[in-house]
């Protein structure tokens, strides 16, 4: 990762290709960048970005949320491993699926739930805050935008699965949890 000067006039692009966990950072801060409704162009500027999403924190603060981005990226993750003992240790925990019901009635994590609408409305309106949410998909992008969205409205323990199912199967797939197969595709 190669450091550059934050300035008004820096890119978007130049931010995300120096900090590449910026966008989770920015997101989780000021909800700006993680959905259709909040994202920004690469080419807009920070200053223009802190002005369409009218973020009031001045641009030193807006700078430090970027520089530590990376902390808060590896704080959403959950690894194959960690997940297994917790599961192993009778830790109290969701397992959500955020792939589509078709791509998890083919194959899942046992005990999982596939994260609908629905489910997530439910979630965000009756769920205590404290939950231990997992999410998990066939190679983690997915399952790290969810996990990303429930701790932006306010639930600190959401995870993603590193790496997702393929990277659960390498590592601990049928040590853990026998799984079928899951024809992953992501």
């Amino acid at each position: 990762m190669t450091s550059i000067e934050i300035a008004p006039a820096t890119t978007m692009e130049e931010i995300l290709r120096a900090y590449p966990s910026a966008k989770v950072g920015l997101f989780q801060r000021y909800h700006v960048g993680g959905c259709e409704s909040c994202s920004y162009k690469p080419t807009e500027t920070l200053e223009e970005v802190r002005r369409n999403f009218n973020i009031q924190d001045s641009l030193d603060e807006v700078a430090h949320v970027i520089r530590g981005s990376a902390e808060v990226f590896a704080s959403l993750h959950i690894s194959p491993r960690d997940l297994a003992a917790a599961l192993k240790a009778g830790e109290s925990l969701t397992l959500l699926d955020a792939r589509k019901r078709e791509e998890h009635d083919s194959g899942n994590l046992p005990g999982s739930r596939p994260v609908s609408v629905e489910l997530t409305f439910e979630i965000l309106d009756t769920w205590p805050k404290a939950a231990f949410l997992v999410f998990y998909s066939n190679h983690g992008r997915r399952s790290l935008d969810k996990a990303s969205y429930f701790r932006a409205y306010g639930f600190p323990r959401a995870r993603s699965l590193t790496g997702g199912l393929a990277a659960w199967d390498a590592e601990v797939g049928q040590e853990a949890l026998p799984l079928p197969a899951l024809g992953l595709r992501e």
